[in-house]
């Protein structure tokens, strides 16, 4: 992450920006891959002098100018930079892949909204037995780039929730969305839940099963939440935990100086 202060407005940010994996700085040359080169000048119809806005989520947003033009192959120079990096809190979405458009809404929107790993489980109920990691990689990406974020957050393999839970991480809470009332002390409101680090957990379409509630009732480092009086279609869940996350605890409620 650069150092230099940044003076450019947002509106004179360039309009295109793509994700880049090598480094950026002041004079970094870039060579884009086959698929960007083809996005940028192919489709985009852009060419020689004109500025991209790069970003690979470590070193800020910077403007750089197009140095040669091929469909197939492109070169950048980068010149200066644009938006500083801006890392979300350290926030996991941990939920059971549904259909397949409404899985790839759960990763955009958890990009959009600002966690730092997306992990998808296998529960009992999960009507999806596997995904393709790297497309949802690919949606994550895109969401970044169209929402001027500068970060991406990772996508894990899916993996069964036993063996999550067999090794979470000390000192990371995870926060249970519970779709189904349950005789016991009401849900922790979220407003008094722990900041960073943490997890949301969001179950599949049918709910988790007797079994698996019993096991995230007895752990330590589960805490139950609900999300209000109605019961929730797993992506809207999804997005509703996060934004309510965010707002008590996370960057919405403590923006960065």
């Amino acid at each position: 992450m650069t150092d230099r202060p940044i003076s450019m407005t947002y509106a004179s940010r360039p309009k295109i920006r793509l994700y880049v994996e090598q480094p950026l700085g002041q004079g970094q040359p870039v060579t884009l891959s086959r698929d960007a080169a083809h996005y940028l000048i192919g489709v985009m119809r852009q060419g020689i002098g004109d500025a991209v806005a790069l970003f690979n989520g470590r070193d800020g947003e910077w403007r750089a100018r197009i140095a040669s033009a091929g469909k197939r192959a492109c070169d950048l120079t980068c010149e200066e930079p644009t938006a500083p990096q801006l890392n979300p809190p350290d926030l996991w979405l941990c939920f059971a892949p549904i259909k397949k458009a409404r899985t790839d809404f759960i990763v955009e929107k958890a990009a959009e909204l600002g966690v730092a790993r997306i992990c998808p489980v296998q529960t009992e109920y999960t009507n999806s037995e596997r995904i393709r990691r790297d497309r949802l990689q690919a949606h994550a990406v895109e969401a970044a780039e169209q929402c001027g974020a500068t970060f991406v957050p990772p996508v894990d393999d899916l993996q069964p929730l036993a063996r999550m839970l067999d090794t979470w991480p000390e000192g990371r809470i995870l926060y249970w969305a519970d779709e189904a009332a349950v005789p016991g002390p009401p849900p922790t409101p979220l407003r008094d839940g722990m900041p960073a680090p943490a997890a949301i957990l969001i179950g599949p379409e049918g709910g988790f099963s007797p079994g698996e509630r019993a096991r995230l009732a007895d752990l330590l480092f589960v805490r139950r939440i609900g999300l209000g009086p109605r019961i929730l279609r797993a992506d809207t869940a999804a997005v509703a935990a996060i934004t309510l996350w965010q707002a008590a605890l996370g960057d919405w409620a403590h923006p960065a100086p």
